[in-house]
């Protein structure tokens, strides 16, 4: 009798397990994933498990991780936002306009007072977030098309500012924070850790991150309880824009230089620190934990290819790779959760 009652316990527990596991593959899997290629490049290469390297790290997603905050919001709403690179640039791009540049630099600007300079630049970036905010809330366009016009017209007010030239100038508290260091801490991982701890804080503990999770999660019982969806979309797409902008602004003083296309390769890597690190693409699970992992495994992944000699081209189809495999772990939980709630 005791046996039996044994086994009975043994294989409920047994049961449990298997969905439990399934039903967090999306955390899991990212997390083993950063695991496996930590070991890998260690072994592979010498110089790659040094505290040196995992400084390096830190400084190369800085920027990116910066920009994946606002972008975990938007798509936690199971929204995207295809303008984030753009607006990161423009923003970018106008800091250094609205700053004095040195005589060799053949740019019409306007130069004004630093600290206007960074508000103008923060004002800016908010304008067009809140037209992103705007059409899909009040006219009705789908994010995807909405934010993928917005790319275009961020990209042409860049290239109105510059017109092919290269801005060198931004503000002294642009370029501390960009390109300066404390302790031997670059000020740049700093602005990042902090951004990515408040995104943490408000989505965790505070009443508009349970809206965003609500809106995200089931968007029509979130209309029946009284929420303003609209509002929370809103806000989310000016959230999204505002950390690019930020982002572009450090990242400017980070490269040394503001120019036209200067960020373009962060709308992937943006969306992929979000998706990779097993955020939801149809919303309400995930988070800026989530994203932290999915930051690492890009970091550590492009840090380690290049430590091991792999051709460029190479890496950037493995990233393309392994991007798919988190697309597939999205799709996949998807589907075992509403089987769940079948």
């Amino acid at each position: 009798m005791a046996s039996s009652e044994t086994a009975l316990a043994a294989d409920r527990k047994a049961r449990g397990i298997g969905p439990f596991l399934r039903s967090q593959m999306r955390n899991i899997a990212p997390f083993l994933t950063l695991i496996f290629l930590s070991l890998f490049f260690a072994f592979a290469s010498p110089s790659f498990a040094t505290l040196d390297n995992l400084g390096n790290i830190l400084t190369q997603v800085s920027v990116t991780g910066i920009i994946a905050v606002g972008l975990t919001f938007v798509i936690l709403c199971a929204e995207i936002d295809l303008s984030i690179a753009s607006i990161a640039n423009v923003t970018g791009i106008a800091v250094a306009y609205f700053t004095l540049q040195e005589s060799y630099v053949n740019i019409a600007n306007v130069p004004l007072p630093g600290a206007v300079a960074i508000i103008l630049s923060i004002l800016l970036c908010a304008l067009l977030g809140l037209v992103n905010a705007l059409g899909l809330t009040v006219i009705g366009i789908p994010s995807f098309i909405m934010t993928l016009a917005m790319m275009q017209i961020a990209a042409g007010i860049s290239a109105m500012l510059v017109r092919g030239q290269i801005a060198y100038k931004v503000p002294s508290l642009i370029t501390t924070l960009g390109s300066g260091s404390i302790g031997g801490i670059p000020w740049i991982v700093i602005v990042a850790a902090i951004m990515l701890l408040a995104g943490h804080l408000v989505l965790t503990y505070t009443r508009f991150g349970r809206y965003v999770y609500m809106v995200g999660g089931n968007r029509e019982a979130a209309e029946y309880s009284g929420l303003n969806v609209k509002l929370i979309l809103g806000a989310v797409m000016v959230i999204s824009a505002v950390c690019s902008g930020i982002g572009g602004m450090l990242g400017v003083a980070h490269f040394g230089s503001a120019q036209q296309n200067e960020f373009d390769t962060y709308l992937l890597d943006s969306i992929a620190a979000v998706v990779v690190g097993g955020t939801s693409l149809f919303g309400g699970r995930g988070g800026i934990g989530n994203t932290i992992v999915g930051l690492f495994v890009l970091g550590v992944l492009n840090n380690g290819l290049d430590h091991v000699n792999i051709d460029s081209f190479l890496k950037i189809l493995i990233r393309g790779l392994i991007l798919l495999a988190a697309l597939v772990i999205n799709v996949y939980a998807q589907r075992l959760r509403e089987k769940t709630a079948e």
